[in-house]
């Protein structure tokens, strides 16, 4: 297999000169300190990823993002995020701007390798994030299945009694759910979640028609991470979903980073 070749835009010389040194025998690593170095890099070489440093001091990496997906010739190409800190805000736009992940300049070189390997090969392509959609309405449910099955694998459920059986076989990425539901409610349906262990830090989204103040600061207290009011807007409903699904990974990624 050929070895991937990787475009690396950071004005830092100090954290180039560290990825190349640490991923020389894995990749061909092509550095830019400017804009302009990357788009010359462009006209020679076909990368498989870009990697892009967020805080630069010229463009940031959102803008850099932005100039790359309105290019024709370069829109196609992944793009991952380096960052030494973590902005939720900001990974959150990237993804929504397009990136395709993102990753602290403090970890490790298997997590490193397991991340871009995951995306630059295209024989063994990233998961889709699973969705558990739980709403008592067919209706709802349809809907949110037509707006995220391009991104997602959706899973929907109508009988929200029957949660806690269905994750003993499937393992969401986050869940979706409605708080105003028969026989469960959504704030009784959270607690039963977060009993969970593998899903803790699971995130969840409310779906609401009320949108009432008390009842999301109830929800959120109990550790939902967003809410939606209804009725859907697909481009609201896609933010806040990689909004929420931004932390999550960083926080899987933690965890691998330090052993746990």
């Amino acid at each position: 297999m050929s070895r991937k070749k990787i475009i690396y835009l950071d004005d830092v010389k100090h954290s180039i000169l560290s990825i190349k040194t640490r991923m020389k025998e894995v990749y061909d690593i092509y550095p830019a300190q400017t804009v302009a170095a990357m788009f010359e890099r462009l006209e020679n070489i076909a990368p498989d990823l870009i990697l892009l440093d967020i805080n630069m001091p010229e463009k940031s990496g959102l803008e850099v993002l932005a100039i790359l997906k309105d290019h024709p010739l370069y829109a196609h190409i992944p793009v991952v995020f380096l960052t030494a800190h973590f902005d939720r805000n900001v990974l959150a736009q990237g993804i929504k701007r397009g990136a395709v992940d993102f990753l602290l300049k403090s970890y490790s070189d298997d997590v490193f390798i397991e991340c871009i390997d995951s995306i630059a090969n295209p024989t063994n392509p990233p998961e889709r994030p699973i969705v558990l959609a739980i709403d008592d309405n067919p209706s709802i449910l349809k809907s949110i299945n037509f707006f995220l099955s391009k991104k997602y694998e959706v899973r929907i459920l109508n009988k929200p009694e029957q949660t806690m059986g269905l994750l003993g076989m499937i393992t969401p990425d986050l869940f979706l759910l409605d708080y105003n539901m028969p026989v469960i409610n959504g704030f009784d349906l959270v607690k039963e979640i977060k009993k969970h262990p593998q899903h803790s830090d699971t995130p969840i989204v409310f779906l609401t028609a009320e949108g009432s103040v008390d009842n999301l600061t109830v929800a959120m207290h109990l550790g939902v991470n967003d809410f939606i009011v209804k009725p859907i807007e697909e481009n609201i409903l896609h933010e806040k979903m990689a909004a929420a699904l931004s932390g999550y990974r960083l926080i899987r990624r933690l965890r691998a980073h330090n052993g746990k």
